[in-house]
């Protein structure tokens, strides 16, 4: 999974983020109904606000449906019993494919 996303943001726009993860942003607000997790904040006008939490939670919420084929009610209960474990878990995947990325290059570049 590649998300690209401006670093040291405060906030993300529904825009950014559905365009970052490759996907509608009708999805976005259907998965903010779905998790409890995910907890945007709405301006005055009543546009989503992303906080780079929000982001790790969709990245996690994206990993378990798409990636790992989850049912959302599958993703819901792992969430539920295992959030800490299984954010623990997702945060060495990505590091682990960041790292692979990194010695592909440099392979390349050889």
């Amino acid at each position: 999974m590649k998300i690209e996303l401006q670093q040291g943001k405060l906030y993300y726009s529904i825009g950014e983020i559905a365009s970052a993860f490759g996907v509608n942003a009708s999805l976005i607000r259907f998965w903010e109904k779905e998790f409890d997790i995910l907890k945007p904040k709405k301006n005055a006008k009543g546009n989503r606000k992303f906080t780079p939490e929000d982001v790790t939670n969709l990245k996690l919420i994206y990993h378990l449906v798409k990636e790992r084929g989850f049912t959302l009610d599958g993703a819901k209960t792992h969430l539920k019993e295992n959030q800490k474990k299984t954010l623990n878990k997702f945060e060495i995947i990505q590091k682990l494919e960041t790292i692979k990325n990194q010695l592909t290059e440099i392979k390349n570049n050889l």
